[in-house]
């Protein structure tokens, strides 16, 4: 059985994500934003013998603490898509601007559409949400009706489209022909605030849902 605890990380309050199984005490730590001793010190506390790091794209305050966190841990470091390198290769420049010290991230596995990662002894499918940024990847189980979708939808709202390498019109059409068609029932932690299910942000999303444009 599926365990996971969030933990908020950054003054962007990133949901942080350790995932691991309830037997066997092994598991992942999705979107270390930052905090790494907070992060370190959940695992600790959860008892978990963590496998891999996992991101979903590159953003600081997914990724500013996975370097640090992965040679702490000696684990490694897989995903985003490759199309966000320049996101991963500029996180000290990004933490920077918010006085915040992070390490640059070359990840261990670039991730592709169609490619599986395993999180706590479970397969999860990859899927390609690019919009929000260029390389953004969700992770879906749909036999356990788990998803980690990172900032491509909110309980409510999406991910922006407003930086330059925004699209507005990818993130929609990811969320409605990736996500949605996978069943309203799967339930998803997300990279900010509360989490939902698909089927609840399907009817009422305003940005991606049914009344929307």
């Amino acid at each position: 059985m599926l365990q996971a605890t969030i933990i908020l990380v950054t003054p962007f309050q990133q949901n942080c994500t350790l995932v691991w199984d309830q037997a066997t005490k092994q598991g992942v730590v999705v979107d270390p934003g930052g905090d790494a001793e907070r992060i370190q010190d959940a695992i600790q506390q959860a008892g978990v013998q963590v496998q891999r790091i996992l991101l979903t794209h590159g953003h600081l305050d997914h990724a500013g603490a996975a370097t640090e966190l992965a040679r702490a841990l000696g684990v490694p470091i897989e995903g985003p898509h490759r199309a966000d390198a320049f996101l991963l290769d500029s996180l000290p420049e990004q933490g920077a601007k918010y006085g915040m010290a992070c390490r640059a991230v070359t990840p261990d596995r670039w991730l592709n559409e169609g490619d599986s990662v395993e999180i706590a002894g479970q397969d999860f499918s990859v899927l390609h949400c690019p919009g929000h940024t260029p390389g953004h990847v969700v992770f879906v189980n749909v036999a356990l009706g788990i998803a980690l979708v990172g900032d491509v939808l909110f309980q409510g709202s999406v991910g922006r489209t407003d930086f330059p390498y925004g699209d507005t019109q990818a993130l929609i059409s990811a969320i409605r022909t990736k996500l949605f068609p996978l069943g309203d029932d799967i339930q998803f932690i997300c990279g900010h605030g509360p989490g939902s299910t698909f089927g609840d942000e399907r009817r009422s999303n305003p940005y991606a849902g049914e009344g929307a444009a």
